[in-house]
């Protein structure tokens, strides 16, 4: 089964003030652990919400460009692994050290039908 695990930041989330290098030394671990375990397929970190673009689809089937994130929230995707377990449980294993490692919250979530890799 092959999960997203994506990392959760609220918007005022500052990385350089709150992911110093033992951070980064940390998530670099949960990285390498992944990849001795071969579950790791893809892994992502995601450029600042101030970039982002959302292309709304319209009732008219038209579609609409819009400046900044598609969800209004008070929290954004910063990053993401995409993994190959065995499990549900498994998956959250790696979400927990994930959680960890960032210093911010993770959700689990398998991946629908067949999956391309």
């Amino acid at each position: 089964m092959k999960f997203l695990v994506s990392i959760h930041r609220p918007t005022d989330f500052d990385h350089d003030k709150e992911l110093g290098p033992s951070v980064r030394v940390a998530i670099d671990q949960v990285n390498d652990e992944m990849v001795a375990a071969g579950v790791r397929i893809f892994v992502g970190g995601l450029q600042s919400l101030s970039l982002s673009t959302s292309v709304l689809l319209m009732a008219d089937g038209s579609t609409e460009i819009a400046e900044g994130p598609f969800l209004k929230t008070d929290q954004y995707v910063d990053g993401f692994w995409v993994l190959a377990c065995e499990s549900q449980e498994e998956a959250v294993e790696w979400g927990r050290k994930a959680a960890l490692a960032c210093r911010g919250s993770v959700e689990v979530r398998p991946f629908a039908g067949a999956m391309v890799g």
